[in-house]
């Protein structure tokens, strides 16, 4: 199959943050003209033997004539296709006279900053298995998790088919961390030939494939700047930064610069503010968002610029980060800024006391004395912090079902997805809770576009805010049915019964009971006790919400460097997080440890490299380095619970990106603090190479 056999097959379109002028930038499913990164499908084989498959693909010949390469987003634009440039969208957020501020500042601190390019790598890599049965006149696709409705009703689009004709299930995965579960061009041609060949089509890629065919994320490059008056208070921020997009736009269109711009500001009071994001395409495999897109990002250059800011006055780091931070009295706070479709409302916080709370469990101040003795004694060791704001439970709507069989078994159905987070755990225990039953007595079933006609999935730390709160609300609804119908069988009031352990029981006494399956069958369509009520014993429930949550955090490192092999060692980190609320601690301590271990690798190992000629240099685990355990150090995690959120009943916040967030930004500046060296570290992997590079121009 090549590209004159889609010819038909329109590109993939967006899913997020849609700019207009973007269209013409979207990906083909197989190259059309041009072929513009290495990893691009130009076309594909078929066989009933992987191997047999592999080699004919090896015969394939392609005939393709040279043309120049773009490597660098900071570089001017050039020509994409005829009529358009490979600058397709630029991201502005601004409000008050930066200009005025900046003329009038009594100081201007100006810095330029990188990050490098990497991505999510899960343990499995992508897959799909696709069948069409014709009697039924129905396509199957199982794999792609994360959002599968959106992607069926834009696979349903793409092949000109109903969206009822097409049901998408996903597996359990072993994380998708921003990039898994996107559609993909192999999602569409598995279910494309799959309607061809009228067989069922498996495609599975190795890890070469995964590293330069999956989402790309992270670089950009920051040309930043504030001016603060001398006490050391933000006047403005003005931020401009080339964002390296690859060889395409994908189904995340402008969501990671737009976040970028939009989150720069963090748990600051800034009065004046600007950010200019330049979208510029490149020929390198395109990007897409990647655990705390946009932020992983802010957040370094924010804080390097805090740190900055402190060194230029003469200041404690601490001191002038707690004399900017947004107080808890000014919550919610409104920015004038929007993103995700959404405007920027601080629900709740309280980032001083949070900041206080984690330096306690550092000990900073002991922490201080102990690296003063060790430098004396030789080491060159040093700690940093970073504070952040986060946001999660992005609408603007989700929708779960919970019913109750004759047996007692709780159902819930979601179109939520599940990626690892344990979605099916938290969804389970709000039910149980609600509901009055035990949390092992409720089964979770997601991902099925066949069982569950709208569905938002999982993404941008949405779903433990969003399906959370609409499974409270069902479950609370299934509650009330049953002890209405309870009361009828049991002659008693309504009011003076409640569901405890599965049973309806009449309050505080010990008397007659009957269980939640007893009141299942009482409504079965043959009861005599339904009368005019719908059968069974279930209710939808719905929750919308047209602003996000925003947990908060601070992070602490210690850090270690070798100034012979220029190896920098963790030695120690603290974690504080505010997640609102806790449905489950140990779940949002893992989801913070994974994000963690995953922002050590952007901070000091992982990175996407390009020869000159655009052919990709990290192709696989030796030289596309990641951290392993010896790398990661124990973890310090206090979960905090001070600032609910009013925007739930629950008070819920999202914990799946607070690990990865501030990673970077802590361990450059303790990297900074071990070199004795304010502001050495201005770009992200800080790699032995660069770490020497930055030594030797310091000449120590």
């Amino acid at each position: 199959m090549d590209v004159g056999d889609v010819a038909q097959i329109p590109p993939i379109d967006f899913r997020l943050t849609r700019i207009e002028g973007l269209a013409p930038y979207r990906q083909p499913i197989l190259a059309r003209e041009r072929v513009r990164y290495v990893g691009e499908p130009v076309a594909v084989v078929f066989a009933s033997d992987p191997y047999v498959a592999e080699d004919a693909a090896e015969l394939v010949a392609t005939e393709i004539e040279d043309l120049p390469i773009v490597l660098d987003a900071s570089t001017a634009p050039g020509e994409f296709e005829p009529g358009h440039s490979t600058e397709p969208a630029i991201v502005e957020k601004s409000y008050g006279d930066v200009a005025a501020a900046f003329r009038n500042a009594p100081v201007v601190v100006e810095l330029d900053l990188s990050v490098g390019r990497h991505s999510g790598v899960p343990l499995e890599t992508r897959g799909a298995i696709a069948s069409y049965d014709a009697a039924r006149d129905l396509l199957e696709l199982y794999g792609a998790a994360k959002v599968p409705h959106w992607n069926r009703d834009n696979i349903a689009r793409m092949l000109r088919r109903s969206p009822s004709s097409v049901h998408l299930v996903e597996g359990h995965v072993g994380g998708g961390f921003g990039i898994r579960g996107e559609l993909y061009p192999e999602d569409v041609l598995v279910c494309l030939a799959a309607l061809r060949l009228g067989r069922p089509v498996k495609w599975l890629e190795d890890r070469r494939e995964h590293l330069i065919a999956a989402n790309h994320s992270r670089q950009q490059r920051h040309k930043v700047r504030a001016a603060v008056d001398a006490e050391g208070r933000l006047l403005a921020m003005d931020d401009e930064f080339f964002h390296d997009q690859g060889g395409y736009v994908r189904t995340h269109a402008a969501t990671v610069p737009d976040l970028a711009a939009a989150m720069l500001p963090g748990p600051y009071r800034v009065p004046t503010y600007r950010a200019i994001g330049r979208m510029r395409l490149t020929n390198k495999t395109p990007c897409g968002t990647y655990r705390a897109p946009g932020r992983f990002e802010s957040t370094f250059v924010r804080e390097r610029l805090m740190d900055a800011i402190a060194v230029r006055l003469s200041m404690d780091r601490v001191e002038v980060r707690r004399r900017n931070l947004i107080g808890k009295d000014e919550m919610p706070h409104r920015r004038p800024l929007a993103t995700l479709g959404t405007e920027i409302v601080l629900d709740s916080g309280d980032y001083a006391g949070l900041l206080d709370k984690a330096l306690a469990a550092a000990k900073w101040s002991d922490l201080q004395d102990e690296l003063k003795r060790r430098r004396a004694g030789g080491e060159c060791i040093g700690a940093g912090l970073a504070l952040f704001v986060e946001k999660s439970g992005l609408g603007p709507f989700d929708g779960v079902r919970v019913s109750v069989d004759s047996s007692g078994m709780v159902e819930v159905v979601t179109g939520a997805a599940s990626l690892g987070q344990g979605i099916e755990t938290v969804v389970a225990q709000i039910c149980a809770d609600a509901l009055g039953v035990d949390y092992r007595s409720v089964r979770v079933v997601h991902g099925r576009t066949d069982r569950i006609a709208f569905g938002m999935g999982a993404f941008a730390s949405r779903a433990t805010v969003m399906t959370g709160e609409a499974t409270r609300r069902a479950a609370a609804e299934v509650r009330a049915k049953a002890i209405e119908v309870a009361a009828e069988l049991m002659q008693q009031d309504a009011g003076a019964l409640a569901v405890v352990g599965g049973r309806v029981v009449r309050s505080g006494t010990d008397g007659p009971s009957i269980t939640l399956g007893e009141v299942a069958k009482a409504l079965e369509p043959t009861s005599k006790m339904l009368g005019e009520r719908p059968p069974g014993l279930s209710a939808d429930g719905w929750f919308f919400s047209d602003h996000m949550t925003y947990p908060y955090g601070v992070h602490v490192a210690v850090a270690k460097v070798d100034r012979e092999t220029c190896g920098v060692t963790v030695e120690r980190y603290i974690l504080a997080y505010d997640i609102g609320r806790a449905v489950n601690p140990m779940l949002v301590e893992g989801q913070l440890a994974g994000g963690f271990a995953q922002g050590i690798g952007g901070a000091l190992f992982e990175e996407f490299l390009y020869d000159d000629r655009g052919e990709p240099m990290s192709v696989n685990f030796a030289d596309y380095l990641m951290p392993t355990a010896h790398e990661v150090p124990a973890l310090d995690v206090l979960i905090r619970e001070d600032a609910p959120s009013p925007l739930n009943l629950l008070g819920l916040k999202g914990a799946g990106e607070g690990g990865v967030n501030a990673v970077g930004a802590a361990i450059a500046a303790a990297i900074d603090d071990a070199l004795g060296l304010p502001g050495a570290i201005t770009q992200l992997p800080v790699t032995p190479q660069r770490l020497r590079e930055i030594l030797k121009l310091a000449g120590t």
